[in-house]
């Protein structure tokens, strides 16, 4: 038992000297596609080659969810093209009519994909589910920089300015 316990120890210093995790790679229909409206299409994850993505796994009764859906909006204006914000809705727990009404409601201006769970088990790596809001820093070169999600220590990434801190980071800013 020790030697197992050593081995993945030993497994476990490897990775984390590694460096940043590579993300995995999704393709998912955004809500306008599953609608049948123009302008709906597939996200990769290569689509965002050369920005820092910011993914965000979510449920629209979520209330968490939905205030920081108001840090997000703010991304496009304050960072332009050199950021992207994907949400990610779990068709498990909220339906497509579900997503359109809280994309319509939140007033988001950017796009909400819609999972069967396989994108998030593969992001989330936690076998009892997933806690929402959750949300990655993926940075210029598909690695994850930052992995967050809503409780009292991380309040400041769902509800004040640090968000901003760690994509300056991943920019090179600070």
């Amino acid at each position: 038992m020790r030697k197992i316990v050593a081995i993945l120890f030993s497994f476990a210093v490897l990775a984390s000297a590694q460096g940043p995790r590579r993300a995995p790679g999704f393709a998912l229909p955004d809500t306008k596609y599953i609608a049948g409206q123009s302008g709906g299409r597939f996200h990769d994850l290569a689509d965002y080659r050369g920005k820092v993505l910011v993914l965000e796994f979510m449920k629209t009764t979520c209330p968490h969810c939905a205030a920081f859906a108001g840090i997000l909006s703010q991304l496009p204006q304050r960072y332009g093209d050199k950021v992207a914000v994907l949400a990610v809705a779990n068709l498990n727990t909220d339906s497509p009519q579900a997503v359109a009404e809280y994309v319509g409601r939140e007033r988001l201006p950017y796009p909400v994909v819609m999972d069967q769970g396989q994108m998030m088990f593969s992001y989330i790596l936690k076998p009892q589910g997933a806690d929402v809001p959750h949300v990655y820093v993926i940075d210029p070169s598909g690695n994850i920089r930052a992995d967050y999600v809503y409780d009292l220590s991380t309040r400041d990434i769902f509800e004040g300015r640090a968000l901003f801190t760690e994509i300056d980071k991943v920019l090179g800013k600070k």
